[in-house]
């Protein structure tokens, strides 16, 4: 019908370079007039004949998120079996690790794409950029994105939200002219950066008179965090709260309760998981602001096979939407649900 080759209809609809736009659009018209659509069973199975080959490197700490984001990962591996797909994993000890070694070792297995954490945005965008246009390698980032990069997506809660979110929250848990601090892992990491941003300028907004008097970086260490969390106190005996940018909320947690604290200043924290429970229960722990670790590793997988399989392109970024964990739906949360119970509800 469209007076073309079957290549020229098949570049068309998988949406690939070698045709004029004004062809793929009469091509594409076609189509929509038959009511086409393509037959995904049989697209797996023969792509199925040279499989996919997937890799994921992410950081071994903190274990409490990233391992959520490998089983998320790996779950959705295995509802692609039939394809063929192959997945490589090759993790890094922390988020501010160098990714090349690991990534050497990935491109040595042949991986068609690459899931990793940007865990430090302008050191490792020139290795996103060999990887996608010298190597033809999709590169999906998870749980912080490299926004000026090559980088094919990015799946997060977005930052700015995430920040926003908290801010509103902590002004709504704070009188007005409260002192609050943020606590935060690497300002050379864009989710975090982007999350002080966003609590610092809507803070402010949210509540009258409100300032922030200290933004702390942890770098992820647990010592480190504790000793500034110890400084922070001391400094700012009036503090009203503070905000944790990062899942890193234990060592602030227990500082704030050694300082006889807990319950009288409000802490929010970033996402959950079963060791956290009892900060709840004692009222340390206000609020979290969940990101669904596992569902971020489903979905970045879930997109790679949908480019490979189907032609469809890749998201320009996939932002999740943040949830908020309190007290009374802690054990709602997944993370929560596939571990013994750890006294939560005996409490209520």
């Amino acid at each position: 019908m469209a007076n073309v080759s079957v290549g020229t209809v098949d570049r068309a609809l998988n949406n690939r370079a070698g045709i004029s736009p004004q062809t793929r659009e009469r091509i594409l018209a076609i189509a929509q007039q038959l009511g086409y659509s393509p037959n995904l069973t049989a697209r797996a199975l023969s792509f199925g004949k040279s499989s996919i080959r997937v890799g994921l490197c992410i950081p071994r700490e903190i274990h409490y998120f990233y391992d959520q984001i490998h089983a998320g990962f790996q779950d959705e591996a295995q509802r692609h079996q039939h394809i063929g797909l192959q997945t490589f994993y090759r993790p890094v000890k922390t988020l501010q690790s160098p990714l090349k070694p690991a990534v050497r070792e990935l491109l040595d297995s042949k991986v068609d794409a690459i899931v990793f954490t940007p865990g430090q945005a302008r050191q490792v965008a020139p290795l996103i950029s060999e990887l996608e246009h010298e190597h033809n390698v999709r590169v999906v980032c998870v749980a912080s994105d490299d926004s000026q990069s090559a980088r094919s997506t990015a799946i997060c809660v977005d930052p700015v939200v995430n920040g926003s979110v908290a801010a509103e929250l902590m002004a709504k848990l704070t009188p007005a002219g409260s002192k609050v601090a943020v606590l935060t892992g690497n300002f050379d990491t864009e989710d975090h950066a982007a999350k002080v941003r966003a609590f610092s300028t809507r803070f402010p907004v949210e509540c009258r008179d409100g300032r922030i008097v200290e933004t702390i970086e942890g770098f992820e260490d647990e010592e480190e965090i504790r000793r500034k969390t110890v400084k922070l106190l001391r400094t700012h005996d009036d503090l009203a709260g503070i905000y944790i940018t990062t899942v890193n909320c234990m060592p602030v947690c227990q500082a704030v309760e050694a300082a006889q604290k807990g319950g009288k200043l409000r802490i929010i924290s970033t996402d959950v998981f079963p060791e956290v429970s009892p900060f709840f229960i004692r009222n340390t722990l206000s609020a979290a602001i969940y990101q669904n670790p596992f569902r971020q590793g489903q979905l970045a997988l879930q997109l790679i096979v949908d480019h490979f399989i189907t032609g469809r392109p890749f998201p320009l970024s996939f932002h999740l939407n943040p949830v908020i964990a309190l007290r009374s739906n802690l054990t709602l949360f997944r993370e929560m649900r596939s571990t013994p119970e750890s006294g939560l509800m005996e409490s209520y």
